[in-house]
């Protein structure tokens, strides 16, 4: 696993000469070499000083070093108009370190080090390239949710360390209290985020740059739903009667944020509200601990990761042009930019679940993870996918069809760099769904 962390930091020297598009393509060229070179086994392998992998963690590598990659591509203004390019190389490339480091540990006390790691870079990006002044309390938002959750968890692991002499996930044994329980997973409920905790999220995808609000849904949101997996390996059998509290939590906040997505007037918002609606289901699949719903959360995380950030990618090309995200000014953009409407239906139908995509799938899995759970869960689930469905294609029609704003005058078509950028996100996100039995392996 190491030579993952040498290629990585070959591509710091990179960031300081500004080698922009050379970064991109060493980023690709990574993304490949390691997917023939690595081996996707069902259990904990390729050890090196205490990193390794299993293929949850791969998977999260992989979705990783692709979104730093595309948000790097993304963010292109930043380069040609010279709004200190070379810092944010290097914070990208940092941020991809931590978050490798975060997804291929196996020390719980170092997670949770570069889990708090990656939220400096992230910061930082928000601080330093976002649009408003609003972005500062944005991102004490994000600061503060995320610390007055961790600090408890790090009670939690030093708790551990006392008690079972080590903080290797699959060797820890102990004898779990209430108290343990949630110091351990309330850090994960914020960062995913859970509903009703939730409200750093849309504040700091709408103030974000491009490049913040991709590398926050595609990645960051995942670190929570991959903590809480690797803490229930030792904490499920005391867990199970505490689940029903979240679950049911979760299943009611899913269908109330479907219809709080449909009148929300910004383009960021209305995307990133879908956000705390998806990562519901993969929390409500993650706590009924069977196989459908790990294996369904898995699918979901990395298909949501693909299609958000897609979406979010789509926002930044109209923001670009017309310098607005309301939905109100916004309208018929078809007649705008016609060459765009095909991506913006691909990735509002992939966002509400159609075939062939991954979100699909994990659905799918993760509907039939909760019925066996409860049946009665079918009212909450019904109506989360009846609002996911009307607020896809409320944003697809809101945006495209109707009447286009008197202050444009002109037609815009895309730049070949955007139209890669949006391929690229939907070429995982539709075609892995072929290789589905790689993930299998892992449960």
């Amino acid at each position: 696993m190491m030579k993952m962390f040498f290629y990585m930091m070959f591509l710091i020297p990179l960031c300081f000469m500004n080698f922009w598009w050379m970064i991109t393509n060493f980023l690709f060229l990574g993304v490949f070499y390691f997917l023939m070179t690595l081996s996707f086994t069902g259990f904990y392998s390729m050890m090196s000083y205490s990193f390794g992998g299993d293929i949850l963690s791969l998977v999260m590598f992989f979705l990783s070093i692709w979104i730093v990659c595309l948000m790097i591509i993304a963010s292109t203004k930043i380069y040609n108009m010279k709004v200190y390019s070379m810092e944010f190389s290097v914070l990208c490339i940092f941020l991809l370190i931590f978050l490798t480091a975060s997804f291929t540990t196996l020390n719980l006390f170092m997670f949770y080090v570069f889990f708090e790691s990656s939220l400096i870079p992230t910061l930082f990006l928000i601080f330093g390239w976002g649009y408003q002044p609003e972005r500062l309390s944005a991102g004490y938002y994000l600061l503060f949710y995320t610390l007055f959750a961790s600090l408890p968890m790090l009670a939690g692991i030093f708790y551990l360390s006392l008690v079972s002499f080590t903080l290797n996930y699959f060797l820890i044994e102990v004898n779990p209290s209430f108290y343990l329980y949630l110091s351990l997973v309330m850090a994960f409920f914020v960062k995913m985020p859970m509903v009703f905790i939730h409200f750093w999220l849309p504040k700091a995808h709408v103030e974000a740059p491009i490049s913040g609000s991709m590398i926050l849904a595609g990645v960051l949101l995942k670190l929570g739903g991959y903590g809480l997996l690797r803490v229930f390996s030792f904490l499920y059998p005391y867990s199970i009667p505490y689940n029903l509290f979240f679950i049911s939590l979760s299943l009611y906040g899913m269908s109330m944020i479907g219809f709080l997505c449909l009148y929300q007037v910004d383009i960021k918002s209305l995307i990133a509200y879908s956000s705390v609606s998806h990562m519901g289901l993969c929390l409500c699949g993650i706590l009924t601990f069977n196989t459908w719903g790990m294996l369904g959360s898995l699918l979901l995380m990395l298909g949501h990761g693909l299609c958000s950030s897609g979406l979010f990618c789509l926002a930044n090309v109209i923001y670009e042009r017309v310098s607005s995200r309301s939905i109100y000014l916004n309208s018929g953009l078809i007649t705008f930019m016609p060459s765009m409407s095909l991506f913006w239906f691909l990735l509002s139908i992939n966002n509400m679940g159609s075939p062939p995509s991954l979100n699909l799938l994990g659905e799918i899995l993760l509907l039939n993870s909760l019925m066996s759970w409860c049946s009665f869960s079918f009212i909450f689930l019904f109506l989360t996918s009846f609002l996911s469905c009307c607020y896809s294609i409320y944003l697809y029609s809101i945006t495209q069809h109707g009447t286009l704003f008197s202050g444009l005058s002109s037609v815009s078509t895309g730049f070949t760099r955007e139209y890669y950028l949006l391929f690229f996100h939907l070429l995982p996100l539709n075609f892995l769904v072929l290789s589905v039995d790689i993930f299998m392996l892992w449960i």
